[in-house]
């Protein structure tokens, strides 16, 4: 009987335990409309006290180079599902930082392009600090990454750190954040004037909605948007954006280290349509790429090789002019308290959340060149937003690039009209609650206006 008695007591202790432990850390989720929300008024301040566009007075001069971040050693692999963290073991293809700088006399900015699977957060403050070495500011910088889930990882402490990207290495913080400043350094040393391009063409077969087994879904962005940089030497870069998750590597293919098909598809267009190509992922939230090939390595031979006919189609028919607009903003964002959802409509209380994630500030950023303006988000954002956008970027009288991955990484913003759908990417994924689709939208619609 006294045994019975002391387990009870245990059991109720641990019952009681458990009790307490869910009410400080669940709560319900909080539908409160964004615009109700001090969050939203803070940053839609934010977004009215950003200055104008200051005029051009020089030409448009550019630059661009590459650095390898390339580690000496094995690390862990930074991407999501089975991979886990493992380390890599074989270098399937080198990592690079890339750099396009752009100055006009009145506008000095940076475009950074990385082999990795998002802009890492702890770069983005290590670069905060250091930036000064090469005469620029955070705000002078416009990132973008390739999202291969088969690179780096080893860049975020904490739980989900270790999820996404395996145990942390302050090593590879220092190492990326070192070529990044290289990168920057060097095309500095290379600049001239530039003339501006834009060009697009249709690759909307290569890419599916991945939460379309959950119910209807809207169109998504399916084209490979192309920025041309052509120096009077005749030597040019390219910026292509395309909104295809880099994940034709399976999860048991995690022993290689790769940039996927947009690494393939640079290669291949240093090769045969500019000197330099920087490759950053566009409007990717929900967006799978369709594959076809009987191995993984066949996969990114053939979806790169496939864009890439497109894309050498189509930029000898991009008509570069001389334009000297540059601009660049951006746009510190307020947010929800963290949404996790775990059981229902309930979801974690915040203090949990950064105590296993962290607390990164995340910006919007705006970056105009010439004609073409385009938008950074901190998110793997829809690419069912895009068409939202074009009335007005065809108002304005501008060509529009959207991408993923500008530095701070809050989950997935997919519309709101799936934010009560079981999928990975509407609920695993939403990190911060209902409304984040038009919240986003309409700060986004803000920049442009801006631009």
């Amino acid at each position: 009987m006294k045994f019975v008695r002391v387990f009870l007591k245990v059991l109720l202790g641990l019952v009681v335990f458990i009790l307490l432990f869910l009410a400080v850390s669940l709560a319900p989720v909080d539908e409160t409309p964004y615009q109700q929300m001090p969050y939203y008024t803070h940053t839609k301040e934010r977004l009215a006290q950003l200055p104008a566009i200051p005029a051009a007075t020089t030409p448009l001069r550019a630059g661009w180079a590459k650095a390898s971040i390339t580690p000496p050693y094995a690390t862990p692999t930074g991407g999501y599902g089975a991979r886990r963290g493992k380390q890599w073991h074989i270098i399937a293809d080198s990592i690079f930082a890339r750099a396009i700088v752009l100055d006009n006399g009145g506008t000095k900015a940076a475009l950074i392009g990385l082999d990795l699977l998002i802009t890492p957060p702890t770069v983005v403050e290590a670069l905060k600090k250091r930036l000064p070495e090469v005469g620029l500011r955070w705000e002078n910088i416009y990132t973008g990454a390739i999202h291969s889930h088969n690179s780096i990882g080893g860049w975020a402490p904490g739980i989900v750190g270790q999820l996404i990207a395996g145990g942390y290495d302050e090593k590879l913080v220092v190492r990326i954040t070192d070529g990044i400043i290289n990168a920057i350094r060097v095309a500095q040393q290379n600049m001239a004037p530039v003339q501006v391009g834009f060009g697009q063409v249709d690759a909307s077969d290569h890419i599916y909605n991945r939460i379309g087994f959950s119910g209807p879904t809207g169109p998504l962005d399916g084209m490979v948007h192309l920025l041309k940089l052509k120096k009077a030497t005749g030597e040019s870069a390219l910026l292509c954006t395309f909104s295809g998750h880099a994940t034709l590597y399976e999860d048991d293919m995690w022993n290689y280290l790769s940039r996927d098909y947009p690494g393939s598809l640079v290669d291949r267009l240093e090769k045969k349509s500019a000197d330099f190509a920087v490759f950053m992922a566009g409007a990717v939230g929900s967006t799978g790429p369709q594959a076809r090939g009987k191995t993984d390595f066949q996969e990114i031979r053939n979806y790169a090789g496939d864009l890439a006919l497109r894309i050498e189609r189509t930029v000898p028919q991009i008509q570069t002019t001389t334009d000297s607009t540059l601009g660049i903003l951006t746009l510190p964002l307020g947010l929800r308290e963290p949404h996790p959802r775990v059981i229902g409509n309930w979801r974690v209380r915040p203090w949990l959340f950064y105590a296993v994630y962290g607390d990164y500030p995340s910006d919007l950023k705006a970056l105009r060149i010439g004609q073409t303006v385009l938008l950074g988000t901190p998110c793997d954002y829809s690419g069912e937003f895009v068409a939202d956008f074009k009335p007005l970027a065809a108002q304005k009288g501008v060509n529009l690039m959207i991408t993923s991955f500008d530095g701070g990484y809050i989950g997935y913003v997919t519309p709101d009209k799936y934010y009560n759908r079981t999928t990975y990417e509407t609920r695993d994924m939403n990190w911060f609650g209902p409304y984040n689709g038009a919240y986003f939208e309409e700060m986004m619609m803000g920049l442009l206006k801006k631009m």
